[in-house]
């Protein structure tokens, strides 16, 4: 009798393979949550938009300034040195000698020297009618003719001196000091009163940003101060223009040559400095307006992690249906994460259109070139996408950790 047939175990079905989503459904399935909460969604973005905005701004309207500092040292040169009179040993003004300015002309790579000598009873009115008290820290000083071809200052309205007008009562305002006295107009008629004599003003310069004294200074001929203002010729402050390689050099023998006798009573400064300084302060205030900008961006990525976990709170049917429709957990994760991150690429793109716009505009405003670093902007969309990536992990590891049973049966 023949054996009967043994039966085979039936072949085991193999498991569906999920199906891999593209980079197209990704996005589709991100954005769906934008697209069914838009206002959420809009409030969350604006939290990041204004971080990511107040970052742009500051360093763009920080780098526009510095653009500027720098356009301002290249049009008037970094070449220049200054000798000013210091005091003495017994805390007394010093003073340079008469030949200083000659003597500094003698030295091999200047190019240029001018000179101002201060007249210290030489008050400077409106009228006659103003109380002595009320000088408006105007100070009344002799000038060269080449001084403004040495510090680099401009004429705003009016004419320098010349020839004929340092030798008469003429004088010319800086920019502070005509605002000062209330000087709109130049010419015989517009006179002010210097050390009690009347001085027609011929001119008001514009401001000097290497020369800052001569903004609130009354300038007038170095022969008419002699003659009518008592000035003893002995100048004040020496300005030189070197050559750029050899600046440090002329800087070392500056102070002995205007004032061989006594050279630890000259003071020797490159104004350049100061301005190089003042940027050098911007940018450590642009450092703290950037770490509150940071606040305000993390202050937005709890912004998005809120929304991000409420989210996946409100949609744990969908979740489940997903589920049980076959998605699998990193599917899940896939959604969320993807959401988070257009959630904040959007705000992120928001506030780099406006903190760009806030810096050139400003920039526009002040008269600066606009400068707004690629770094910045790049920097700042990498900063969004980094905030979404963390304020959408915890929720979107929630979200596929749960059981389809457990998602459908969540009222």
């Amino acid at each position: 009798m023949a054996a009967p047939a043994r039966s085979r175990p039936p072949h085991p079905r193999p498991r569906p393979v999920p199906a891999r989503m593209r980079a197209g459904d990704v996005l589709r399935v991100g954005a769906v949550g934008l697209r069914t909460r838009p206002l959420r969604a809009f409030l969350s973005a604006l939290g990041i938009a204004i971080g990511i905005a107040a970052m742009i701004g500051v360093v763009g309207i920080s780098s526009s300034s510095g653009a500027e500092v720098d356009r301002t040292l290249s049009a008037l040169g970094t070449n220049l040195l200054t000798v000013s009179s210091g005091t003495t040993l017994m805390g007394e003004a010093a003073r340079m000698p008469v030949e200083a300015e000659a003597m500094i002309e003698r030295i091999g790579p200047v190019r240029a020297a001018s000179a101002i000598g201060k007249i210290g009873d030489a008050k400077v009115y409106r009228s006659e009618e103003i109380p002595e008290a009320q000088t408006g820290g105007i100070s009344t000083y002799a000038a060269r003719l080449d001084l403004l071809s040495t510090v680099g200052a401009t004429v705003h309205r009016g004419t320098w001196l010349n020839a004929a007008t340092e030798r008469y009562p003429a004088v010319v305002l800086g920019a502070s000091a005509a605002q000062r006295l209330g000087v709109g107009a130049v010419g015989p008629d517009t006179q002010v009163v210097v050390g009690g004599i009347r001085f027609s003003v011929v001119g008001v310069l514009a401001p000097v940003p290497l020369a800052q004294e001569l903004d609130a200074a009354a300038l007038v001929g170095w022969p008419v101060a002699e003659s009518r203002l008592a000035f003893d010729g002995h100048p004040t402050t020496l300005y030189t223009r070197s050559d750029e390689s050899r600046l440090e050099s002329v800087r070392a023998v500056l102070a002995s040559t205007a004032n061989p006798e006594a050279p630890n009573e000259a003071d020797v400064s490159r104004p350049s400095d100061a301005l190089a300084a003042k940027q050098a302060t911007s940018q450590a205030f642009a450092g703290l307006l950037l770490g509150v900008g940071a606040v305000a961006l993390l202050v937005g990525g709890v912004g998005v992690a809120n929304t991000m976990v409420i989210s996946v709170l409100e949609r744990r049917a969908e979740i489940g249906l997903r589920r049980s429709l076959g998605a699998t957990r990193g599917q899940i994760r896939l959604q969320f994460l993807a959401e988070s991150l257009l959630l904040s690429a959007v705000g992120g793109a928001g506030g780099i259109v406006l903190g760009a716009g806030v810096s050139t505009g400003f920039a526009a405003y002040r008269g600066w070139p606009a400068v707004v670093p690629l770094w910045a902007t790049g920097g700042g969309l990498a900063a969004t996408l980094v905030i979404g990536a963390l304020a959408g992990l915890y929720p979107a590891v929630r979200a596929s950790r749960m059981s389809p049973t457990e998602a459908l049966a969540t009222p």
